[in-house]
């Protein structure tokens, strides 16, 4: 994969994309910096601050050539309920959020050591269910909080943004009082950003809207439900929202339009200056300087403001991280954004961004996705759409003044119901108690706390469900037929923590008196010192006293004295004094470990190098040539418990029966497996060649298939072959599989007969020959030891 910090290529074609692109962007982010900015109770300035911030600066310190940032629907609520934080009866709004403003400096700083520390892995240790929570609770405070704005609520006007001084038509709380009648019904801003109260705040919102003559505007109310209408019916229509036009700002203007013609009709259908965006206007663009707002640092003493930074860093990186992942998923060239650096770069941004009055910025998934959909070639459309962003402020901000806020809160409504969206919850509640959980807890803690309460009860309940799932998963356990007794395999995993010892002292203790116990830990790079502790208490306390036998694999230097290179249950000694019915059951329970996926994990080179002086085996594997039967895996066996001989369709002949033979004088085998499969292709020519009487395979080009195919036939009834091509799928399947299992019992009964020594040692009950059959499509194999020759049950 490319990475997207290697050196851009710069050429006219792609400056021109660029710049197409980045004004596409800057269309969009237009009025999300402004709605942002007014729901998180900040002015109309600050979100244009940071949008300009997030373009430039963190466009040029970034690496990625697809992300933009800027202002994020995601830290509306973090942002509205610090700047509430720092709200006292002693101080104004704009104080509150100059001590915010150095909140915001300090959460920047926090990321740039983040980006140092190579602390771009942040996101994997946040369950998902979680931040999903997050994200889905500021969607609802969003519905709560612009829903009574989409209405033309505009009493409640003074708790969304603060309006500089220097700004027209700030409101104080003289012209509040004048506006409502009565200073009841005043709401403060401390009041309505406590997150706990937004339910009280929308009952109350909506109640007056409805029923004061006031709070109740015709012409918001038309602007607002129009723009939501128009958004919705936008997304519905696929090739205009697959196109380039960006609905957001068709809406601003559609809702600048509109209220200008409303205007003159005067009363409830004009918008009152409240409930328009309101931009600091200055008769020169020198006086620009007197409407921004910095932080004021004498609040480095007040712990608030640590809480809110590290608040604001952990958010604010998160949603970076995660929306960075999302749009290199969608960029055409498939570029891998340096998390490290970008943190770095959003530092850097938030650090501007507080000094300059602007709220805090992430990469934002709306504008990287409209970038990398516009054509996007390199960072460059990053950077010019916060050019555009500075150039609208600098010289139409008059014009900013003519956007109603209920057309910005008809796109943040729409904004938080896609964050809240309910296919969310059903997705969540599909994926089971441990998901969901942690998702419901931390969205109503969210909503009716605060955003640190809810994560923090979010992580402690996803917490407790990793130490159940570790508590409540016992190990790999697996139990191998041994003829001096079954041996236990217990299997760590690659790190073993405290959490798994209860685990691993349950499986050990239940292990029965007298028995032997495996404990593989080769795969562990990680023991803590509490498992090596009980282990080491195990095997020199606990299991002498109860007879058992403790063999420790791996671990080597962290259990020294206690571990064993190699081990070996089946002694040369007792393969020799093995029955054939007991290895027939070695090979049922080896076959049981195969179909139900716990096969025992072998070092096979140990094994190799253990069997290297001479040969050990306890079976000989007679099957065709077939590649989905290696009968070694099938069984389960280890590197030299098995002779295999493979020949097409099992027949036999000289050589095969010279390899049986010598498997069973040579090599002290105990039985002969003839094994079969179903879904077998040379058993359908067989078939085919039985129905036509004609060489098939020579017809092939397989002219020495044909004595094979002699021998298969000696099991088909023609007649019963002739009725083949008129049997449905499921019957031929079946006819086959009756065919290789008649084809097997025919060569086990021929192997017998052919060969002296092999009768001669089933005679002596030495050696058995059985068939087995192979089911493809599940891996189990049946034995057939009611037509086994030399085995005695």
């Amino acid at each position: 994969m490319n990475s997207a910090n290697n050196g851009a290529q710069y050429t006219p074609k792609t400056i021109a994309k660029d710049l197409l692109a980045g004004t596409i962007v800057f269309l969009v982010a237009l009025p999300l910096c402004l709605g942002i900015a007014l729901a998180s109770g900040a002015s109309a300035m600050s979100g244009l601050i940071a949008g300009i911030v997030g373009g430039i600066v963190i466009g040029f310190f970034s690496g990625s050539h697809t992300s933009v940032s800027g202002p994020a629907a995601g830290l509306t609520a973090i942002v509205a309920a610090q700047i509430a934080a720092f709200k006292t009866p002693e101080n104004t709004q704009e104080e509150a959020f100059q001590g915010f403003l150095l909140a915001v400096v300090i959460a920047g700083a926090l990321q740039v050591v983040m980006g140092l520390f190579k602390a771009g892995a942040l996101s994997a240790f946040f369950p998902m269910s979680v931040i999903k929570g997050l994200l889905a609770a500021i969607g609802v405070i969003l519905l709560l909080k612009q829903l009574p704005v989409l209405f033309g609520h505009w009493k409640d006007m003074e708790s969304l943004p603060f309006v500089h001084a220097a700004s027209p038509g700030k409101l104080d709380d003289g012209l509040v009082h004048e506006m409502h009648g009565t200073a009841e019904t005043a709401h403060s801003a401390e009041h309505v950003h406590q997150i706990g109260e937004i339910f009280t705040h929308f009952y109350s919102s909506m109640w007056e809207t409805f029923h004061y003559a006031e709070g109740f505007q015709w012409g918001a109310i038309i602007i607002g439900v129009f723009s939501l209408l128009f958004l919705i019916g936008w997304d519905r229509v696929k090739f205009l929202k697959n196109s380039l036009v960006p609905a957001p700002l068709i809406v601003v203007l559609a809702g600048v339009v509109l209220g200008i013609v409303l205007r003159p009709l005067g009363g409830g259908w004009a918008l009152h200056d409240t409930q328009l965006v309101n931009v600091p206007v200055p008769e020169r663009i020198q006086d620009f300087a007197a409407a921004i707002v910095f932080p004021d640092f004498s609040h480095l003493t007040n712990s608030t403001v640590y809480i809110a930074a590290i608040t604001i860093a952990v958010v604010a990186s998160l949603e970076t991280l995660l929306n960075l992942e999302a749009v290199d998923k969608i960029d055409k060239k498939q570029r891998q954004s340096p998390p490290n650096r970008e943190l770095f770069a959003q530092g850097i941004g938030n650090m501007t961004a507080g000094l300059f009055g602007g709220i805090p910025v992430t990469s934002v998934i709306i504008r990287g996705s409209v970038n990398v959909n516009a054509g996007s070639e390199t960072k460059l459309s990053a950077i010019f759409h916060g050019m555009l962003l500075l150039i609208c402020v600098l010289l139409m901000p008059q014009y900013l003044n003519m956007i109603p806020l209920s057309c910005l809160a008809a796109i943040l409504l729409l904004t938080g119901y896609k964050l809240a969206h309910p296919s969310l919850f059903k997705k969540m509640w599909n994926e089971g108690r441990y998901q969901f959980m942690p998702f419901i807890l931390t969205l109503l803690a969210i909503v009716m706390t605060d955003l640190l309460i809810g994560v923090s009860l979010g992580l402690v309940l996803s917490l407790l469900f990793i130490l159940h799932a570790n508590l409540a998963s016992p190990l790999r356990k697996i139990t191998e037929k041994h003829i001096e007794g079954d041996v236990l395999h217990i299997e760590l995993p690659n790190e073993v923590t405290f959490l798994k010892r209860a685990a691993l002292e349950t499986a050990l203790r239940e292990a029965p008196a007298g028995s032997r116990v495996l404990l593989d830990a080769r795969r562990t790079n990680y023991a803590d010192p509490d498992i090596l502790s009980l282990i080491k208490e195990f095997r020199t306390v606990i299991a002498p006293v109860r007879g058992v036998q403790l063999d420790v694999l791996g671990l080597e230097h962290q259990l020294k004295g206690y571990t064993t290179e190699t081990v070996d249950f089946t002694r040369q000694e007792v393969r020799e004094n093995l029955t054939p019915a007991q290895v027939i059951d070695i090979l049922r329970e080896g076959n049981k470990r195969y179909v139900e996926g716990h096969p025992l994990d072998r070092d096979l080179r140990q094994t190799l190098a253990m069997h290297s002086k001479k040969q050990q085996a306890f079976v000989a594997l007679f099957s065709g040539i077939d590649s989905r039967t290696p009968g070694e895996i099938l069984f389960d066996l280890d590197i030299g418990d098995a002779f295999t001989i493979r020949t097409p369709g099992n027949v036999i002949g000289e050589r095969p029966l010279g390899g049986m033979e010598f498997a069973a004088i040579f090599g002290g085998v105990k039985v002969i497996v003839v094994l079969g499969h179903t879904n077998s292709l040379i058993i359908e020519l067989a078939i085919n060649r039985t129905i036509s009487g004609d060489p098939v395979a020579t017809a092939a080009g397989c002219v020495h298939l044909e004595p094979v195919l002699d021998q298969i036939s000696a099991v088909i009834d023609a007649q019963e072959a002739r009725r083949f091509s008129s049997l449905d799928q499921v019957e031929r399947e079946g006819y086959k599989r009756k065919l290789s299992r008649l084809n097997v019992l025919r060569m086990t009964r021929e192997i017998v007969a052919q060969s002296s020594t092999i009768r001669r040692l089933t005679e002596e009950g030495k050696l058995a020959v059985v068939g087995g059959l192979l089911d493809v499509d599940s891996g189990a194999i049946e034995l057939m030891t009611s037509e086994a020759i030399g085995l005695n049950t």
